[in-house]
């Protein structure tokens, strides 16, 4: 459910702090004109991606979930020269779709997209050394967001910084909802991490054109 309060305040800041990008509309635009689902981060979102990328000082990324590559585009241009984003998508017309419209941002020197099941992809990526990863973004199927994290933990470092999106999901996360494996997905992983003594985390959140949800950030501290 959205509010058109919340719509307007999104385009609002949108219009005075994220300037529109010739990439990354084209993104978006070939991504619907493809049959992609509507689901990619709100402009302000991606813009915060951006931030923490850099204040982070990120060299590495692994982004579980590319979709059209919108979100990927925001964050490989956080990277030096010299960095590296791979970012895994299972289905393989949404990749194809990603890599064009990467490589049409100038970002294909710096971005590997893998196409398969993530739970496949990332031991191969744990079993090559390409970690450990400055910054780990979580945007893919809710039951397996428990997976995700601790495939993110093990391929982080201390400082790593692990961002989870859509954890609220109009406010069910709150109480169980067995029939919701998403749902269900989430509060498992909720529970994960609040175990987990290597992991200091905080979620909150947000309203806008993408409803009601809200963000998770966990950073790893040893």
């Amino acid at each position: 459910m959205t509010n058109p309060r919340w719509t307007a305040v999104d385009q609002y800041v949108t219009d005075l702090l994220v300037p529109d990008d010739e990439a990354l509309s084209a993104a978006l635009a070939d991504s619907a004109a493809a049959g992609l689902p509507e689901i990619a981060v709100a402009p302000n979102q991606g813009k915060l991606l951006h931030l923490l990328a850099r204040t982070q000082g990120a060299r590495k990324i692994l982004e579980i979930g590319t979709l059209g590559g919108y979100s990927t585009i925001w964050l490989a241009r956080a990277l030096p020269a010299d960095g590296r984003l791979i970012t895994l998508e299972y289905d393989p017309a949404h990749a194809e779709v990603a890599r064009a419209n990467i490589a049409r941002a100038g970002l294909d020197g710096l971005v590997e997209v893998r196409t398969g099941a993530a739970l496949d992809s990332l031991p191969e990526i744990g079993a090559e050394g390409a970690g450990p990863f400055d910054l780990v973004f979580v945007d893919a199927d809710k039951a397996n967001n428990p997976r995700y994290v601790e495939w993110a933990l093990k391929l982080s470092r201390p400082g790593t910084l692990i961002v989870v999106d859509n954890v609220v999901r109009d406010g069910r996360v709150a109480t169980e909802h067995p029939d919701d494996p998403a749902v269900t997905g989430i509060r498992e992983m909720f529970d994960l991490i609040a175990r987990e003594p290597r992991l200091d985390a905080t979620a909150f959140q947000t309203v806008g054109t993408k409803g009601h949800d809200g963000l998770l950030l966990a950073r790893v501290v040893e």
